[in-house]
């Protein structure tokens, strides 16, 4: 007798009523995420993976589980956005209860389905674990519900088409589950459904000003446009500033985009080092390629934050973390060394010291073109003071490194 496997997709016919998807609300079911036991990475990932696709995420909120917040909330999502993705509560529990809120909320009846039930007790059989009778909730669906298969769980999602044309998703909420779930099933099905709009978008990455500093200089008029939008975003290794548009108005989201780069370059461009997925490694290293050059790193107090922000850079071709009596001496010899020990063409060195509760930080780099060094204050101490300081290192490398002219090409240009 063959295996019983999940159960088979149906084709992706048109909804009820025509309606494009293009705004979502996410909802994450679990007092485990409410009370702080487990955090919902599942939010980012789903929210992420709309917007690449030209959704605009409403809102995501974390449930606990209490059926009428459950009822509530997913009557909100509904009534504010195209479609809502829940994660969590498809257990077999009885605080599991996002399948009884779904068909609250839809006026239906959940019975057990025969085809997901006898492929959920092959599964139990065949892992030899006793079948109970509480396993058959995860069997069941309502008359407006397509199971949604899930190889690598118990938990069938469902699809729950609505008359006007809205859309309910739910997936269960273990992310190895959930994930290939959305990928290999959600995604395409949504796409049959016309998902998102056309949108561009660019991110500028910059250093050496903080958040509120960049959120000024951009100035509340640009930040408060509905299209484009231009947000700013504190990372641990950028201040981010994000671009996205759609078309408007007979101007496409690609000449929306362009305008828009224009206002934040004249604003902070002096800041940026990079662009969208851009990271410190990749940016040195396609610098220093240019020039055919290697680097080679010490520092002293940050624990080593500044190897950590690079990782295993090929161009790195020395790093060292310096014992205190090894970093007395003056920053712009200490690059020196580095780069003369290693036979590297760039030395950099950084040097970080708690300074009341905040961070003093000197950092140098040596070079074909001699010694260059700086000093700065990082906001505050401890760890947070020693990321801050492997930042300022990597900026400080690039700014040295982005005066100097690639091989070839003329300095008086």
């Amino acid at each position: 007798m063959p295996e019983p496997k999940p159960p088979k997709p149906p084709k992706l016919e048109a909804a009820t009523a025509a309606r494009p998807l293009r705004t979502a609300v996410l909802l994450a079911v679990g007092t485990e995420l409410t009370v702080g036991e487990t955090r919902d990475t599942n939010s980012g990932d789903l929210a992420r993976s709309l917007a690449e696709r030209g959704v605009e995420v409403e809102w995501v909120v974390a449930l606990p589980d209490r059926l009428a917040t459950v009822v509530d909330a997913l009557r909100n999502a509904l009534a504010a956005a195209d479609f809502a993705v829940t994660t969590g509560g498809l257990g077999p529990t009885p605080d599991d209860l996002t399948r009884e809120a779904i068909a609250a909320v839809v006026g239906e009846r959940p019975a057990v389905d025969p085809e997901l039930e006898r492929w959920l007790r092959h599964l139990f059989e065949r892992r030899g674990i006793a079948y109970h009778g509480g396993n058959s909730k995860q069997a069941w669906l309502i008359p407006s519900a397509t199971a949604i298969p899930n190889e690598r769980g118990t938990a069938p999602g469902w699809w729950v088409d609505r008359p006007d044309g809205r859309v309910i998703v739910a997936l269960p909420g273990p992310p190895a589950e959930m994930r290939p779930m959305w990928e290999g099933w959600v995604l395409p099905h949504l796409a049959a459904r016309g998902l998102g709009q056309d949108r561009v978008t660019r991110t500028y990455r910059l250093a050496g000003i903080g958040e509120s500093a960049v959120a000024a200089l951009l100035g509340e008029r640009l930040l408060r446009a509905e299209n484009p939008v231009v947000a700013t975003y504190a990372r641990s290794d950028a201040v981010d500033v994000r671009i996205s548009a759609r078309a408007d108005a007979g101007r496409s989201p690609e000449q929306l985009v362009e305008e828009a780069a224009a206002l934040v370059l004249a604003a902070v461009g002096t800041y940026v080092w990079g662009r969208d997925a851009d990271t410190w490694p990749g940016v040195l290293g396609r610098e220093l390629a240019a020039r055919g050059w290697t680097a080679a790193l010490v520092e002293a107090g940050t624990g080593g934050a500044t190897m950590r922000l690079l990782g295993d850079a090929p161009w790195l071709v020395s790093s060292r973390l310096l014992a205190p009596a090894e970093a007395d001496a003056p920053i712009a010899a200490l690059a020196e060394q580095a780069r003369n020990s290693a036979a590297a063409t760039v030395g950099l060195a950084v040097r970080a010291v708690e300074s009341g509760e905040d961070t003093r930080v000197d950092v140098a780099v040596s070079g074909p073109w001699g010694a260059r060094e700086a000093g700065q204050t990082a906001f505050l101490g401890g760890t947070e003071g020693r990321r801050r300081a492997g930042v300022a290192a990597a900026a400080f490398l690039h700014a040295a490194v982005r005066d100097e002219p690639p091989a070839g090409e003329d300095r008086s240009r």
